[in-house]
């Protein structure tokens, strides 16, 4: 069996399935440089972090593709494009540490001012003031799935309350629609829905004028989830502050107006790119090879609109 995998990590996971296990042809491309082959022949692909180039007619050429196996949770680049005969499935969970880790890290970093602190360290000033803080904070998490209980979670120590957003509501979780009840009561708003057509420009500027003055909005999900426009004047004004690991456009030109507005905290889309999330990513393709080839159902897999 024919199969594409992200990493040099993955294809030796995959070397010593166990006995009985069909042979496998496993090549490695993290969609920089060449093919590693025929796509034709490919019945197993795991695509890098990365979207590669040409998505569609990549997919278009996989007449054999049985498995698509994503190495994020998000699949918006593939999911317009899989073939009828291939099952695309995610990696839901894996990146549920990292992603969450960050998001509590980002909360502190911004509400106690480091990234200030840290710039009048490189000047060697001593900047005392009071600073705000997560304790006795309320923190809104729209899109609590995996990753919204990963950070609520890492948030228990912290003194706060947690209010649940969902798609739908049921017990303990708000659903979306009410979110513009929700917004005004919290100080801290965390953005972890998946890219999709309802979800695009969720954060508008009706959305970021509900929040109350001096809140904070965390963007772990996607750039797309956010309207730019709405949130740099909000920014500019001084009412809202951001901390953002996604942005409209990656990587954010040196020129875009984001890097220099105030109250903003950008880090490069590295919420889930860590030691933690490629063990757990190796050993869920690991396992999904295995359930492919034996037969048995699959994990994560993507059906109709996710």
């Amino acid at each position: 069996m024919k199969i594409w995998v992200a990493s040099q990590a993955i294809a030796d996971a995959l070397s010593d399935l166990p006995e009985g296990m069909p042979a496998l042809d496993c090549s490695v491309y993290d969609g920089k440089g060449p093919l590693p082959g025929r796509p034709e022949e490919v019945e197993v692909w795991v695509p890098p972090l990365v979207p590669v180039p040409d998505i569609p007619g990549l997919l278009g050429r996989m007449g054999k593709l049985r498995l698509l196996q994503t190495v994020t949770a998000g699949v918006e680049p593939y999911l317009p494009h899989v073939p009828e005969h291939a099952v695309l499935c995610n990696a839901r969970g894996v990146h549920d540490a990292g992603t969450a880790e960050w998001a509590v890290g980002a909360m502190i970093a911004v509400l106690r001012e480091f990234p200030g602190f840290a710039a009048a360290q490189a000047r060697g000033e001593w900047t005392y003031h009071h600073t705000g803080v997560l304790a006795d904070a309320t923190v809104l998490i729209v899109g609590y799935g995996s990753i919204g209980e990963a950070v609520e979670r890492r948030l228990a120590g912290f003194e706060v309350e947690i209010v649940r957003v969902a798609r739908t509501a049921r017990p303990g979780v708000h659903g979306q629609d009410e979110l513009p009840a929700l917004l005004p009561c919290a100080d801290v708003v965390v953005l972890l829905v998946p890219a999709t057509a309802s979800t695009a420009g969720l954060a508008d500027a009706r959305f970021l004028a509900a929040m109350k003055d001096g809140a904070l909005l965390v963007n772990a999900a996607r750039g797309s989830v956010v309207d730019t426009a709405a949130l740099l004047a909000e920014l500019e004004s001084g009412r809202l502050r951001a901390a953002l690991d996604v942005t409209p456009v990656e990587p954010l030109p040196a020129d875009h107006p984001l890097w220099t507005a105030p109250g903003v905290f950008i880090t490069p889309h590295v919420a889930g790119s860590t030691p933690a999330s490629v063990r757990r990513t190796t050993k869920l393709v690991r396992e999904q090879v295995i359930r492919h080839l034996t037969g048995e159902p699959l994990a994560n897999m993507i059906t109709g609109h996710y």
